[in-house]
């Protein structure tokens, strides 16, 4: 297990108690009818974002999907920004056109989330090559889920990846959900690091641990920063709640939902430091309670954000 300073460890709790209150507090926003769209929260597979994305420099890249919060608080966007976004108010990075399931933060590196299975996978690999050519040592990481790896775009991803050589991390959270379809019923395999042989690079498979993700991450990325080309690293991961907010989950047996809230990959973290004496218990009340009045007051910011002028409808439209 690698070991963490008690900064580092701080910290850590500090971004996936973020990601886990931004997404509880906007499932009660969403009912309320505040947030135009759907959303669809990533609640239960926490530790990936934050493992990974700690290895990663603000010049770096991601590419994400449609439950994509967790990846972008992770590689840093800023808070208010992000609910803007999601809210549709004009002073959010996308100027309120993304909403949840296509935000993008050019400045951060965010290539952006994607609504189509599979589709941010050409797109991240696209960027390791842009990268590669220039030679400026940028790294990539690509998430998606299990259902994506049946998609020609994760193959023909992969092959050209290893291929070259690129500088690209490709990050499977394997909550076992296609979606309302589980993996047995759509692939012959079990382990989807099993796709990783067939173009003869690395394939990591861990759990839902942040400890075992974030030493997977460190080796991958700084193979893909070295020029030793791409790693596939597949988390198996537990989503708590529904394919969307508001999904009855009846496709779902109550026992499955059950055992995935009892693998809590932020309670088992905060476990871990605090027997390590990393973390205090009043140190945990006191992140809990001012990371909670944090995304309140973020939610406010978006609240009281001005909408798009109905003039700038066409404004950045290229056709």
């Amino acid at each position: 297990m690698p070991k963490l300073s008690k900064k580092e460890g701080v910290h850590f709790f500090q971004e996936m108690v973020k990601i886990r209150t931004v997404e509880e507090k906007l499932m009660e926003v969403f009912f309320k009818g505040e947030i135009p769209g759907f959303i669809h929260v990533c609640i239960g597979q926490e530790a990936t974002p934050v493992a990974v994305c700690a290895h990663l420099q603000d010049s770096d890249y991601i590419s994400t999907t449609h439950r994509g919060h967790g990846h972008v608080l992770a590689k840093g966007i800023d808070l208010n920004s992000f609910m803007a976004e999601l809210f549709g108010r004009k002073n959010g990075p996308c100027r309120g056109r993304s909403g949840s399931m296509h935000l993008a933060d050019s400045d951060l590196g965010i290539l952006g989330a994607n609504g189509i299975v599979g589709g941010g996978i050409p797109i991240a690999t696209g960027a390791a090559f842009a990268s590669r050519y220039k030679k400026t040592e940028q790294v990539t990481v690509c998430f998606f889920g299990d259902g994506a790896t049946s998609e020609g775009t994760f193959h023909e991803s992969l092959n050209i990846a290893s291929l070259r050589k690129l500088p690209i991390v490709f990050v499977c959270e394997n909550n076992g959900w296609a979606e309302f379809t589980p993996q047995e019923t759509h692939m012959p395999m079990k382990n989807i690091v099993d796709r990783a042989a067939g173009y003869d690079m690395p394939g990591v498979m861990v759990t839902n641990d942040f400890f075992k993700i974030y030493e997977a991450a460190a080796k991958a990325v700084k193979n893909a920063r070295k020029g030793r080309g791409p790693t596939l690293i597949e988390v198996k991961s537990r989503r708590w709640h529904g394919h969307y907010v508001g999904d009855a989950q009846k496709y779902r047996i109550e026992d499955d939902i059950t055992a995935a809230k009892k693998d809590d990959c932020i309670l088992n973290f905060e476990k871990v430091l605090l027997k390590e004496k990393k973390l205090l218990k009043k140190e945990v009340k006191t992140i809990r309670e001012k990371t909670t009045q944090r995304v309140a007051d973020a939610i406010e910011f978006a609240r009281e954000s001005p909408f798009p002028e109905a003039s700038e409808l066409m404004d950045d439209l290229y056709v």
